[in-house]
């Protein structure tokens, strides 16, 4: 059993200036990732109105599928035209770990 986590780290428009414009930028992100069979929540800068961080999980019982998933979790949030993708942190943890 593999499991790999990913934390993106976005920059939202500068129309973010309320939790509620936030929400309106990260809820649709979160719901698509959901759509490859991942958990995923906002984790991080939480008080911080034009960052955020969002967070997934996923579990695979090969490392390489673990490997598919979070490529394509990275791809789907690059691809978003209107955040700006600041960073990316993975890990993957295997049986041995």
């Amino acid at each position: 059993m593999f499991t790999g986590t990913v934390v993106f780290d976005l920059l939202l428009p500068g129309d973010s200036r309320s939790l509620k414009a936030k929400r309106s930028y990260v809820r649709p992100i979160v719901a698509a990732l959901r759509r490859f069979e991942v958990s995923a929540a906002e984790v991080g800068a939480l008080d911080l109105h034009g960052r955020a961080q969002i967070g997934v999980a996923v579990v695979a019982a090969e490392a390489a599928h673990v490997r598919e998933v979070l490529d394509s979790c990275e791809r789907l949030v690059a691809a978003r035209p209107e955040i700006e993708l600041l960073s990316v942190r993975r890990r993957l943890h295997g049986e041995d770990d």
